[in-house]
């Protein structure tokens, strides 16, 4: 890759835990960030604060980041819109900046997971709303919030059907402590980010219940290929789902009690409906909704996917996990390339 100067603003749209971490990392490239959310009273008070406080307290924002509370102004002159919201709240969000996008400006994500109504992946909704012609980017793979704003040493993938756009939003993200890999395989990379939330939350259930690290980890490997299965089927490339955006995000969603989705599982597993556990969570728990969305896809392209399917069934149909546990272990005997 060949470093270029910045050029205009990025405007980041979502002032979460997530899209905070990643405008303060745009920022610390030498990028001017304009960082937009629907909370005014929020907003104002990182303002005040140089940071945002409920989420990353001890990341300050840079001297390159400004807090804005008009959708209009954080978009004005911006080259970059990067929208960082739940996949439940996408395709409004896009709806929303459509008539405020200039022709020339790209618009990335870090949307993770089916749109519910549809079955689409998010750039397919992209594509819907935006048009054909939009420059478009998804950011994905093993990456926490805290340790970014920390600027802890990370990797991600940066995924586009343009090539050169991919390779320019890694270089203007990477710095010192960050590093961003390409990608053009933008199915690939969303179906890791979205069938890998789910699987946490059978990770998180299954230690809850005290099954073990064999457990654990034969989740993980066969959860992999269900993953690479429903890719493949949609058109991705089976090698990305070797990579950051793959294993590597199923990996640390999996293992590491940062995430969201597997306390979630933790949560069911000592007894709470899932409505009391997303309550004690507070945040956005993108597996429980994906469940459903993943199962109606796999059905939808023909593609067996046990592991994802137990876990809806304990999210949606309350089955106790033991008995998906049990169904998951008496299911016939097969080869594992397969």
């Amino acid at each position: 890759m060949t470093a270029r100067a910045p050029q205009g603003s990025v405007a980041v749209v979502g002032a979460g835990s997530w899209g905070t971490a990643l405008a303060i990392q745009f920022a610390r490239g030498g990028r001017t960030v304009r960082l937009w959310g629907r909370d005014a009273e929020r907003l104002a008070a990182m303002a005040r604060a140089r940071c945002n406080e409920r989420y990353l307290p001890s990341a300050p924002f840079p001297d390159t980041l400004e807090v804005q509370a008009k959708l209009p102004a954080a978009l004005a002159a911006a080259r970059d819109v990067l929208v960082v919201v739940p996949s439940s709240a996408f395709r409004d969000v896009l709806t929303q900046l459509a008539p405020h996008l200039e022709p020339s400006m790209q618009v990335a994500w870090a949307t993770k997971g089916f749109e519910q109504s549809s079955g689409l992946l998010p750039h397919e909704v992209a594509r819907e709303v935006l048009g054909p012609e939009r420059g478009i980017a998804v950011l994905s793979g093993p990456t926490f919030a805290r340790e970014v704003g920390a600027g802890l040493p990370t990797a991600m993938t940066v995924a586009s059907p343009d090539a050169a756009y991919a390779e320019a939003l890694a270089l203007e993200l990477s710095s010192a402590n960050f590093r961003a890999y390409t990608s053009t395989d933008i199915v690939g990379v969303e179906i890791g980010g979205a069938v890998k939330n789910t699987l946490a939350i059978g990770a998180g259930l299954s230690d809850g219940l005290g099954f073990g690290a064999n457990t654990r980890v034969a989740l993980i490997t066969r959860g992999l290929k269900e993953m690479t299965r429903l890719g493949v089927a949609l058109g991705a490339d089976a090698r990305t789902f070797m990579g950051l955006a793959g294993l590597g995000d199923l990996v640390l969603t999996c293992t590491d009690d940062q995430s969201r989705n597997r306390r979630f599982g933790l949560a069911l597993a000592a007894g709470a409906t899932p409505e009391a556990a997303l309550a004690e969570i507070g945040q956005s728990v993108e597996g429980y909704a994906a469940a459903r969305a993943i199962r109606t896809v796999a059905a939808r392209t023909g593609v067996e996917m046990p592991i994802c399917d137990a876990v809806y069934r304990v999210l949606h149909e309350r089955m106790p996990p033991r008995d998906a546990v049990r169904e998951l272990m008496s299911r016939p005997l097969k080869a594992e390339i397969a």
